[in-house]
């Protein structure tokens, strides 16, 4: 309640003197620290500080504020039996008064956590760990290196007590390895190209081999996405498996296992040919559904350009998904050829830092060596800044409703038939096979295909969002006319360019209805157009990113197809 109240009086303070934000602002308070020191603060968009902690341990690489203002944060292990750039070893969860919940150390001399990591919805965290393999080991997998290597693995941790924790889930890197060289030793395949969805334990072989850095998690997918500062790229990797699945080349949504489902950033990696866009990379992230460009892949590209001087930028793609699968031709480097959207920075930090995006298309960029933070508007120009003092790996920005508000027991999932439901709420927003169901905002949802759903749902107070988790359902009864049959009205429909560059034609057959409406839905289920009997579609005016476009015949049969605009 003290919270509560004290930030509530900071604002009403602000408004009452005239200062509160620029209109062009997204609002909140902007969470910044600087390492080796035990610091962390709350900043508003005026530059006032209202909130300072003092911590057990000192800054490690990543501080993230959870709904209800409690953060995990990363901490300087004292004694790390491995010494590097982002080591951490421990991990801690603090209240917003700055009480320690949990503190968690987990650092020996073959494995340790450093960098990122990633709270969950059901309240755990998502962690990178190094994860040492000695040099028979390296040569048992066909590599060249005669020394130990760090190899890399993800684990899910689950909060016990004060101090302690179940690896709940597990993915390593290691079991997902591919090689050239000998054919008489483990992962051998004469085509290092034909197998993109493996890590050539040769490229770039070295001690610190990856050296991931950056960690977040899709809930509709139900995939992770890390960067890797050594090896320039970012890869998304299946979360639906179990521990044993992960270590294995199958099953799961994607049907793939742990292995690769995507990368990006540099084709050499993986034995083809493109260019190189990544240049030292952190922070990869999915872009909320909320922001402009939801869904996207974002992260920071330190290196971003190099004429005429260096400057870090911010960079976006478009990925190829099918549902849990992303498309790409064998030989051939995985699309997009280069980024689809992307911001210069103001300078050139060497090493770590992030970038976020709000929902009025404004972003908030840390560059870590400068100590520098600010907010940019979608044209570019500088909003808000802030010197951090000193080295500042990270920053995020929080509403005053997010702080405040602890975020609801995550939803469950229940079916009676073909009726999925879950519990009542302020608002619902329903998924399948990762994919928007456009208009279904409802408590329930007429399951009408076999697939894995997903539900968002809002706390009372319509402020914090939260997702349930994946909940997959075999349809008993195929459902009649449901909305989502295309009956013999639309099965000869084609909607072609796709990806498009600003224009959609729709082509029927000559049994085609006379009568038939169009709906355009971005990632969030918001309607932005509709058309009546068009069969060519502007999109012009929109921004790049994904859609959902449902045709609705007069015999009220209807379809849906996914379409990718980039302009």
């Amino acid at each position: 309640m003290m919270k509560l109240f004290f930030k509530t009086f900071i604002v009403l303070l602000l408004a009452g003197s005239g200062q509160l934000a620029n209109a062009q602002q997204w609002d909140g308070l902007t969470l910044y620290y600087t390492q080796n020191s035990n610091k962390g603060y709350l900043m508003d968009t005026n530059g006032v500080t209202v909130k300072t902690w003092t911590f057990t341990g000192n800054n490690g690489y990543s501080n993230h504020m959870v709904p209800g203002g409690n953060l995990f944060r990363s901490v300087q292990n004292s004694g790390n039996a491995l010494i590097g750039g982002g080591m951490t070893g421990r991990i801690q969860k603090v209240d917003y008064n700055g009480v320690t919940l949990w503190d968690y150390v987990y650092s020996s001399s073959t494995y340790c956590l450093h960098h990122d990591h990633c709270p969950l919805p059901n309240g755990n965290v998502l962690v990178i760990s190094y994860d040492v393999k000695t040099a028979t080991e390296v040569s048992a997998a066909g590599g060249t290196l005669t020394n130990t290597m760090w190899s890399e693995k993800i684990m899910e941790l689950k909060p016990v007590g004060t101090n302690s924790a179940v690896v709940v889930w597990e993915w390593k890197a290691w079991d997902h390895l591919v090689q050239n060289v000998d054919p008489n030793k483990a992962n051998y395949q004469p085509s290092i190209d034909g197998n993109p969805q493996l890590l050539n334990v040769n490229y770039k072989s070295a001690k610190d081999w990856m050296h991931m850095n950056g960690i977040d998690y899709n809930p509709v997918l139900d995939q992770i996405v890390l960067s890797s500062h050594n090896l320039n790229e970012w890869y998304v990797i299946d979360h639906s498996t179990s521990t044993a699945v992960a270590a294995g080349h199958s099953g799961g949504f994607s049907g793939k296992g742990g292995d690769i489902l995507y990368r990006w950033g540099n084709p050499a990696a993986y034995g083809t040919s493109g260019t190189k866009i990544l240049n030292v990379t952190h922070d990869a992230h999915w872009i909320p559904e909320n922001c402009t460009n939801g869904g996207n892949l974002a992260g920071i590209n330190n290196m971003g350009q190099t004429t005429p001087s260096n400057k870090t930028t911010a960079d976006q793609i478009i990925v190829p998904r099918s549902n849990y699968n992303y498309t790409v031709s064998l030989g051939s480097a995985y699309s997009p050829a280069s980024f689809s959207a992307r911001k210069i920075g103001t300078g050139y930090t060497t090493n770590m830092g992030s970038v976020q995006e709000f929902p009025n298309g404004n972003q908030l960029i840390c560059l870590a060596t400068l100590g520098t933070i600010y907010e940019i508007d979608a044209a570019g120009n500088t909003l808000w800044t802030k010197n951090a003092g000193g080295f500042t790996p990270q920053s995020e920005r929080r509403s005053l409703c997010y702080i405040n508000n602890p975020a609801p027991v995550q939803p469950s999932i229940t079916a009676i038939g073909d009726t999925l439901s879950t519990a009542a709420t302020a608002s619902y927003q329903w998924y399948c096979n990762g994919n928007l169901i456009p208009g279904a905002t409802s408590q329930t949802v007429a399951a009408v295909q076999t697939g894995t759903y997903v539900v968002k749902t809002t706390d009372i107070n319509g402020c914090v969002f939260v997702y349930s988790a994946s909940f997959s359902h075999t349809v008993t009864t195929p459902p009649i006319d449901t909305g989502l049959n295309e009956g013999a009205e639309l099965s000869s429909l084609t909607v072609f360019p796709n990806p498009s560059n600003g224009e959609l034609h729709i082509t029927f057959s000559n049994t085609a209805p006379r009568e038939y409406s169009v709906s355009l839905y971005d990632i969030t289920g918001k309607q932005v157009n509709t058309w009546q009997n068009q069969p060519l579609l502007d999109l012009s005016q929109l921004n790049n990113g994904l859609y959902i476009l449902n045709i609705t015949s007069a015999g009220g049969h209807s379809l849906n197809k996914k379409i990718t605009l980039i302009k």
